[in-house]
C-alpha cells in the first residue's frame, strides 16, 4: 500500500474523522487487520478564527508548506489537507511539493457529478460559503451553487468557530442547521455539501429532507483508490 500524508490544520476533530474513514474503507476493500501506512501531522492553529487578514493566510500557507515538504522527506507518496478552509492556499502547497495533492473540491464536485445532482448549496465557514476560490472550483466541476445569504453565513460560520470548534453542541443550532436545510430545499436546491468537518455533529447526513454530501468523508474515501493503487 503507498504511504499518504494527512495535515490536520484546523482541529484535531477533523483529523481524527479522515484517519477513522481511510482505515475502515481499507479494511472493507481488502479485509483482514491491514491498516494503511499513514504519516499525520496536526498543527496548533489554536489562533484560527473566522477573521483572517492577508498576513495570517500568508503565515498558514508557509506552515501548510512546511508540513507537506516534511512529509514528502518522510516519504508520503500522497498529501490531504483535512480542513476545507485551509484549501485557500493549496495552490501554495501544490507548487511546494513533488507529489500529488488531493483537492477537496475536485473530489466533490466528482462525487456530486456522478450522482447526476445539478445544483447544490455550500454550509462551512465564512471563506468556504462566500468566497470565489472554493466556489468558482466547484462551479467548473458543473456544480450550480445557490447564492451564499449574508445572513445564513454569518449564523453558520458562528456556530462553526464559536460553538462546534470548541466543543459546544446545542439543540438551537441543530434545528438551526435544520431549518437553513429546508429553505434550500424550498428554493430548489437539490443537495447540501457539508464544507466543515464538524457539522457532522449537527447535521443528519442519512436523514434529511435533501441528500447531504460530507466533503470530509468524500476526500477521504479519494485517497483510499491512491492508497491500494487503484489510481494514476
Amino acid at each position: 500500500m503507498r504511504k499518504i500524508g494527512l495535515i490536520g490544520a484546523v482541529n484535531w476533530y477533523a483529523m481524527s474523522l479522515y484517519f477513522h474513514r481511510i482505515n475502515t474503507q481499507i479494511h472493507k476493500r481488502i479485509g483482514g487487520t491491514c491498516s494503511p501506512p499513514i504519516i499525520l501531522e496536526s498543527l496548533n492553529c489554536g489562533d484560527i478564527s473566522s477573521d483572517l487578514s492577508d498576513a495570517d493566510w500568508d503565515q498558514i500557507g508557509k506552515a501548510l508548506v512546511a508540513s507537506a515538504k516534511r512529509m514528502e522527506d518522510a516519504g508520503a507518496t500522497a498529501l490531504l489537507i483535512c480542513a476545507n478552509s485551509m484549501h485557500r492556499v493549496y495552490d501554495e502547497v501544490v507548487a511546494a511539493v513533488d507529489v500529488p495533492v488531493i483537492h477537496i473540491v475536485d473530489a466533490v464536485g466528482k462525487k456530486i457529478k456522478a450522482d447526476g445532482i445539478g445544483s447544490a448549496a455550500l454550509m462551512g465557514t465564512r471563506n468556504v460559503m462566500a468566497e470565489n476560490w472554493y466556489r468558482q472550483r466547484l462551479v467548473k466541476q458543473g456544480v450550480t451553487l445557490a447564492p451564499a445569504k449574508p445572513e445564513r453565513v454569518t449564523e453558520i460560520d458562528r456556530i462553526i468557530h464559536k460553538e462546534l470548534n470548541l466543543g459546544i453542541v446545542t439543540r438551537d443550532s441543530e434545528r438551526t442547521l435544520k431549518t437553513f436545510i429546508t429553505n434550500y430545499d424550498q428554493e430548489g436546491v437539490k443537495a447540501i455539501i457539508l464544507g466543515a468537518a464538524e457539522l457532522v455533529k449537527l447535521v443528519d447526513t442519512k436523514a434529511n429532507v435533501l441528500p447531504i454530501y460530507n466533503s470530509t468523508e468524500i476526500h477521504a474515501d479519494s485517497i483510499v483508490d491512491w492508497i491500494l493503487g487503484d489510481a494514476p
